[in-house]
Parts: structure tokens; C-alpha cells; sequence
């Protein structure tokens, strides 16, 4: 039922016309938790990614838009190589099998986490995917993008280079 329900809200997004209209600014505010497994059984939460810009990904592998934006972020991934940016995927209420029958067809180098039960979605209060936060090397919550994008392009790179170039001012 809930996979019914996100999928209505995202394509009543996308049959709108509603293509990830812009960045939503915010005031620096600590992210809330983030309790996830890698696809190893790996607790992860946002204190490993502490010191680096860390774009947090909420998708799903049942949702076109989400796909779709993918191989951006890979593309993102590789441009950004050796710069202190964290690429994270939260797949959002899904078994490893799932995620892992999409991960068979598209290679990413970004680590994948899973929220099965969907905890981290709603602690976050992501209501359609894909649902995309930008957070400082402190970790608070910076930029929020509800909709896909191509982040390797355009606005989504701008806003990025400007949170890299912020980082690096204030670890100076």
C-alpha cells in the first residue's frame, strides 16, 4: 500500500510537469538520525561521512524518476573523485534482494543503504522520491530536493561546488 501511495504522489508530481523546481535552501540544522545497513549488513549513520559534503539520496528501485536521475549521480561520483563529497543512496522500504536485482543492471560506486522498514524515510519526512538532502561537513541539513535532477549539470553541480568551496573555508 505504501509503495501504491509514493507512487501516486510521484507521478501526480511528474504528470504536473513538477521537475525538480530547485533547491530548497535552508537554515543549518542538525540532520536528523540516520540508522541504515550497507548491503553487507553494515550499520552505517551519518557520523561516518562526518567532514565531508554528503549528498543523501532517499529512492526506490520500483520508481522511474529515481532510476532515471542513477547514472547522474554515478556521473556526479566520478567527476568529483578526490574531493571531500560523500554520494549516499538510502533505498527506501525494499529488501536487499530488490535493490540488488536494479544494482545487477547499473553499477554504482556509491554506497547503497538500506531502510527496509522505511524508519528513515519517515524520520526525515520524505513524502515522494526521490527525495535528495545536502548536508555540511558538520552534518546539518543545508539544501533539500524533492525530485530527480541531473546532478552532474546545471544547478544541482552549482549548489554542490558552492557547499565544496564553503567546506573548504571553514576548515581552514
Amino acid at each position: 500500500m505504501k509503495r501504491v501511495l509514493m507512487g501516486l504522489v510521484v507521478g501526480l508530481l511528474l504528470s504536473a510537469g513538477a521537475q525538480a523546481a530547485g533547491f530548497e535552501a535552508r537554515a543549518a540544522t542538525p540532520a536528523p538520525a540516520l540508522r541504515a545497513t550497507d548491503l553487507k549488513g553494515v550499520p552505517k549513520t551519518l557520523a561516518d561521512y562526518r567532514g565531508k559534503v554528503v549528498l543523501l539520496n532517499f529512492w526506490a528501485s520500483w520508481c522511474p524518476p529515481c532510476l532515471r536521475e542513477m547514472p547522474s549521480l554515478e556521473r556526479l561520483r566520478a567527476k568529483m573523485a578526490g574531493r571531500p563529497l560523500e554520494i549516499v543512496a538510502l533505498d527506501s522500504a525494499e529488501t536487499a534482494e530488490e535493490v540488488n536485482a536494479y544494482l545487477a543492471k547499473m553499477q554504482l560506486g556509491f554506497p547503497i543503504l538500506l531502510d527496509p522498514d522505511g524508519s528513515n524515510t519517515k524520520r526525515w519526512k520524505v513524502f515522494a522520491l526521490p527525495t535528495t538532502f545536502l548536508l555540511d561537513p558538520e552534518g546539518r541539513v543545508r539544501h533539500v530536493l524533492t525530485g530527480p535532477t541531473e546532478w552532474d549539470e546545471g544547478e544541482a553541480l552549482d549548489v554542490i561546488e558552492v557547499m565544496l568551496g564553503e567546506a573548504r573555508i571553514s576548515t581552514r
